[in-house]
């Protein structure tokens, strides 16, 4: 558990910060695209957002924050994207959480749902997607 504190994973969950605010600007210049430039429905736009940004952070993450060697891409991916929609959950439940129940302003809450999610998704990528050690498979 101590290795989670260590030097290595504090770099590796910065890179995993910048991956993931590139995320962001994939996902609203799709969204954006999708929904004003050719008409998709806002919700339609946003999932399609939602899955190329995704899908390009998990390749950047790949390559770049955990440099992972595993040919089993596609599980690796499925993997990588079931933890990204359990964080897009975990994220909507505490935003709504944080509003309803404690009247915290939107952004603010926002902030901190980002802010939790992001060290969920963080650890729950480098024990199960991106570990070479686990013994267990999501399939």
């Amino acid at each position: 558990m101590s290795d989670i504190f260590s030097q290595a994973y504090l770099y590796k969950f910065l890179k995993f910060g910048v991956v993931g605010f590139s995320g962001l600007f994939v996902d609203f210049g799709i969204t954006y695209l999708a929904k004003e430039k050719l008409n998709i429905p806002k919700y339609i736009a946003n999932a399609i957002g939602f899955i190329l940004a995704a899908t390009s952070n998990y390749f950047l993450n790949r390559v770049w924050t955990f440099q992972s060697n595993n040919p089993d891409v596609v599980v690796e991916f499925t993997e990588f994207f079931i933890i990204s929609v359990i964080g897009l959950g975990l994220n909507t439940l505490l935003l709504w959480f944080l509003v309803s129940k404690f009247k915290i302003n939107f952004y603010v809450a926002k902030v901190f749902a980002i802010g939790l999610v992001t060290v969920w998704n963080f650890l729950a990528n480098a024990f199960i997607t991106f570990n070479p050690d686990r013994v267990f498979l999501i399939y």
